[in-house]
C-alpha cells in the first residue's frame, strides 16, 4: 500500500484524516500514485493537476524521502521506500506571499 500526506484543506475535501493509503496497479509512479488517488477520491480531480493537460498545479510540489519530485517526469518510478509503504509520498501545498 502507498502512503500519501495531503495538506490539511485537501484533507478536509476529501474528508479523510491523516495519512491515506492508495492500492496501486503496475509500476509506482507519481501519476500511478495521483490517478489513483483520484479514483478514490473524485472531488480531488482538479485540485492537484489540471483535469485536462494532467500538469502540476502551481504551488503544489511532490515530496518523497526527503526529495522534492516536483519537477520529475511524471512516469518516473517512485523511491523504493514509497513503493513498499515504508515512507509516504506528500503532497505540499507551497506557500506564497509578499
Amino acid at each position: 500500500m502507498i502512503r500519501v500526506v495531503l495538506p490539511q484543506h485537501l484533507r478536509t475535501l476529501a474528508r479523510v484524516h491523516g495519512e491515506v493509503t492508495l492500492a496501486v496497479d503496475g509500476p509506482v509512479t507519481q501519476r500511478s500514485v495521483l490517478d489513483a488517488l483520484e479514483v478514490r477520491y473524485p472531488v480531488l480531480r482538479g485540485t492537484i493537476r489540471d483535469q485536462v493537460t494532467l500538469q502540476r498545479r502551481p504551488f503544489v510540489r511532490f515530496f518523497a524521502c526527503e526529495r522534492d519530485l516536483s519537477h520529475e517526469l511524471p512516469d518516473s518510478p517512485l523511491p523504493d521506500a514509497v513503493a513498499t509503504g515504508a515512507e509516504p509520498y506528500q503532497i505540499v501545498g507551497a506557500m506564497a506571499g509578499g
